[in-house]
């Protein structure tokens, strides 16, 4: 059986400079086990899940986040020869201030432009996520 997480890609738009699409930024968290990678908050399970994880993970609640209808996307990919599947739905940061809180899953976090959150996520179905939900937020605008 394959193991199942669920979690967000958050963003937030930036008011200043440069114009739409580049003020997005993605908030990226490296953990703090195993090889120390970076990637969005995810938890087990669905979107309650999801915004549970994400409220403890980064310290976002469900009043924080606008869900983006109509963006879902699922990775499968292998961990410690075990399969996984993971469930991402794309949300907005109301308030780009909010301050991040990272549990102890996570030792570090950034907000950062889609070049810079794909080199940091390193794998390619991850990269490919990101560039999925850019490209979504700019059919939005």
């Amino acid at each position: 059986m394959a193991l199942r997480a669920c979690g967000f890609i958050v963003f937030r738009r930036l008011a200043s400079c440069p114009p739409p699409p580049d003020n997005i930024q993605y908030l990226l968290l490296q953990t703090s086990y195993g090889q120390h990678h970076w990637t969005p908050p995810k938890g087990e399970d669905d979107l309650t899940t999801a915004l549970r994880e994400t409220k403890e993970e980064a310290g976002f609640s469900a009043e924080d986040l606008q869900v983006m209808e109509g963006f879902l996307k699922e990775l499968h990919y292998e961990v410690r020869g075990r399969p996984k599947e993971v469930l991402y739905w794309l949300a907005e940061l109301r308030d780009p201030g909010t301050e991040v809180t990272l549990s102890n899953e996570h030792q570090s976090y950034r907000w950062v432009r889609l070049d810079d959150a794909c080199t940091l996520a390193q794998h390619k179905d991850m990269q490919d996520t990101l560039r999925a939900a850019h490209r979504y937020l700019e059919a939005q605008q």
